[in-house]
């Protein structure tokens, strides 16, 4: 066997293996799609919502978005100002506890 043959396969179990810690990403690494999740305590006027930039859809009864490049106290208080008082508001899976919830409900219309 040349030496050029026993590099080889030496180094392609190596790059393959490389390769598919690069490729298998486990999905808990990936940002959810609905990282934010905010239930307003009433009906809202409009479904259309967009704060400070933020895009949010109207998703079985609440407000999701993807995460965002603001703060998530930021976010709420935003959210809670444009549909007013929030029933709950979740950053990616924890929801706020009554205290944090009640901070953001001081800014809403």
């Amino acid at each position: 066997m040349s030496v050029i043959t026993r590099a080889l396969l030496t180094a392609v179990p190596a790059l393959t293996t490389g390769f598919a810690a690069l490729v298998a990403t486990p999905a808990s690494a990936q940002t959810p799609i609905n990282y934010y999740v905010a239930v307003p305590a009433a009906a809202p006027t409009s479904t259309r919502l967009i704060t400070n930039g933020t895009p949010w859809r109207w998703e079985n009864a609440a407000f999701v978005s993807s995460k965002a490049p603001q703060r998530d106290v930021i976010l709420c208080a935003a959210v809670a100002k444009r549909v007013g008082p929030l029933a709950s508001f979740t950053v990616a899976g924890k929801a706020y506890d009554a205290d944090a919830l009640a901070t953001c409900n001081n800014h809403a219309k």
